[in-house]
């Protein structure tokens, strides 16, 4: 049993315990006791003087310049109001991450990526060490200087598999944008995030494997884009579908790599460019129309990584895997968390859901896992995990949607019941604004801590901060000093969406995230869902407008609908609801309506996405502005599912 003094000296091993243990006592003086103790003061000092911490921090991370920044911080313009991090560096991420370093320690011998794929599992782990992986992300990026030009967008719809991740770093070392795009997506999704992002080209697969079936996924892409399309063969070497005259298959592909200048040298130069250029575009679901298109700079990967080491406790030597993919933001994130540290990534090429997967966790020695709560509530309802060996798991990271209390002490029992630590944040911060910590006690479906050199207020509803240490329920006020955190969108106003209308506290104006926070008696921080009408369905942020746009025209009987994501008993995943009003005359049933609007949202939408159940009512409750009061909705039909549940 670990006694007091045992948690103590853990601690100062950990990332950050370690630069409190060596910095502390110069940074904060005699106030300094150690890192647990100690760890809500050295907070608020990032906070403070995130100069002094970054300064420390990039040290710590696998980041080489080529031209070193003028400074941290610059907060001389003042329409900045994120400041100008790094000013005046140059480097090129993708090539930090590819490169050995002595601290943190990765040398060329240091596994990168380990693999297994689908229906292979009696086999041996696959993996490539860093010099190989090296290798051939510049056969690639060779490649690609042949078929693209530097600036352009290029996107990815795939599976996370190695080559997926090395087709990423390819497109960054050459000086190109990556457009993430999730495999998940129908045709119209795809067309929409090319033409917003103007991709010269994407990288895509014939099919996908999962669950021993292959999906479709050429068929989809050419569906949605004019552009030249890479494609990959899910299994083995040829390509199992027709391509159009302009698409290359992948062989076709890197055979062109070999009609460069020099093709059988294995050196290829970097483009280094200015620390503010985008090196990939990401889309976050916004409460109208298109999503909304973040373009990630060379600062975000860094925050990203830098996040990783803080709250998970990255370090070189772990095995860190975390089912997602490259369209959405933890697929980069955990690309990063992994190179930019020293840990080596894990990917499993396949399904999650399965006992497959648990056996390739055991398999490769993972030290790390990452997971969503719906496929926690999947493997516990399943018992597919059942027998298998899971304990070098050291921490496992939850996020995308809130935790079940159960379901999570369930999750920790399979590893000596290790941490859970939760993050929450966004594709336009590149980070979390909320986390767990290694130096603070846990508690399951809850964050015991603000990110590290992030500051925030919870508002009531005129906008008033609610003092620090009181228990509270209200809106998030970010502070706007932020390295990583987006400073532009491509299709929308950057400035409106994050700032226009938010107080002012301590002479900065707060930056807009949307989520409702709760702060418990204890410190502890609950989300409660968002101030918008953004909705989380099993991890995929949503907006009740693209669902309702869909709804509208399922069937001539409606009037309107209204979409609200409710969250029921233990904090578990939010079911979809559908309100809707029928046109005078009509008549229709409920449970009709919703076969025909789970069969358009999967259609139109994403086919991960099913309704739980549909109301059919009068009218709805509005403001005097007559805007749909959907929180409204979403409180009463949350009442009436706890009753039904309690029943």
């Amino acid at each position: 049993m670990c006694t007091h003094s045992c948690f103590r000296d853990q601690s100062k091993r950990s990332n950050l315990g370690r630069l409190m243990e060596k910095h502390g006592p110069e940074l904060l003086g005699p106030s300094y006791k150690d890192p647990i103790t100690s760890y809500p003061l050295f907070h608020k000092f990032s906070v403070q003087h995130p100069q002094l911490y970054w300064s420390l921090v990039l040290k710590e991370l696998s980041v080489s310049f080529v031209e070193p920044p003028k400074c941290i911080l610059d907060t001389s313009d003042p329409s900045k109001h994120g400041g100008t991090w790094l000013p005046g560096s140059v480097l090129n991420i993708a090539d930090c991450c590819l490169q050995p370093s002595s601290h943190p320690h990765k040398t060329d011998d240091t596994l990168a990526i380990v693999w297994r794929d689908e229906g292979f599992d009696d086999s041996e782990v696959n993996h490539i060490t860093l010099k190989q992986l090296r290798h051939q992300v510049m056969l690639v990026a060779k490649a690609i200087d042949a078929t693209f030009s530097r600036g352009d967008a290029i996107a990815i719809d795939m599976q996370m598999t190695a080559n997926a991740v090395i087709i990423y770093l390819a497109i960054v070392l050459a000086g190109c944008a990556v457009v993430s795009i999730a495999d998940s997506f129908a045709p119209k999704e795809i067309a929409t995030r090319l033409r917003v992002s103007k991709a010269k080209g994407i990288f895509t697969q014939d099919f996908i494997a999962r669950g021993g079936r292959k999906f479709p996924l050429y068929s989809r892409v050419i569906e949605a884009a004019t552009c030249k399309v890479i494609v990959l063969p899910v299994m083995g070497e040829d390509v199992g579908v027709q391509l159009r005259e302009q698409d290359l298959s992948w062989k076709g592909f890197l055979s062109s790599a070999n009609q460069t200048q020099n093709p059988r040298s294995d050196h290829y130069s970097p483009s280094y460019q200015s620390v503010d250029s985008v090196t990939n575009i990401l889309f976050s679901s916004g409460t109208t129309g298109d999503p909304k298109a973040i373009p990630w700079t060379q600062l975000a990967p860094i925050r990203s990584a830098a996040d990783g080491w803080a709250a998970i406790d990255i370090k070189p030597g772990d095995v860190y895997c975390w089912p997602t993919n490259l369209g959405w933001v933890i697929g980069p994130t955990v690309l990063y968390h992994c190179f930019l540290t020293g840990a080596t990534l894990a990917l499993y090429h396949g399904s999650p859901q399965g006992r497959d997967f648990g056996k390739f966790v055991q398999d490769a020695g993972v030290t790390i896992l990452g997971t969503v709560p719906s496929l926690v509530k999947a493997w516990k309802s399943t018992q597919c995990m059942e027998g298998l060996d899971w304990t070098k798991i050291k921490t496992f990271c939850s996020s995308g949607e809130t935790s079940n209390v159960d379901d999570d002490l369930w999750l920790s029992s399979k590893a000596y019941y290790s941490p859970i630590v939760e993050l929450c944040g966004g594709t336009e911060l590149a980070s979390s604004y909320i986390a767990g910590s290694p130096l603070q006690p846990q508690a399951f479906g809850a964050f015991s801590t603000a990110s590290m050199t992030t500051g925030f207020v919870i508002l009531d509803e005129n906008g008033v901060p609610y003092p620090d240490d009181v228990a509270c329920v209200g809106e998030v006020g970010l502070f706007p000093l932020s390295l990583g955190a987006s400073d532009r969108l491509l299709n929308a106003d950057h400035e409106k969406v994050y700032f226009k209308g938010m107080p002012i506290y301590k002479e900065k104006i707060l930056r807009r995230h949307g989520d409702i926070i709760k702060r418990t008696v204890d410190g502890y921080i609950v989300v409660q869902g968002r101030a918008d009408d953004t909705m989380n369905l099993g991890g995929i942020k949503t907006s009740s407008v693209e669902i309702e746009r869909v709804c509208d025209g399922a069937d001539e009987c409606i009037l309107e609908t209204a979409a609200v994501g409710v969250a029921i008993a233990n904090r578990g995943p939010e079911q979809l609801v559908i309100f809707v009003v029928l046109k005078e005359g009509y008549n229709s049933s409920a449970e009709t309506l919703k076969m025909k609007f789970t069969k358009a949202i999967q259609s139109n939408l994403n086919p991960l996405f099913k309704v739980s159940l549909v109301k059919i009512v009068p009218d709805f409750p509005r403001t005097s502005s007559n805007k749909i009061l959907r929180r409204v909705m979403r409180d009463q039909m949350k009442l009436q599912l706890s009753v039904q549940s309690r029943l």
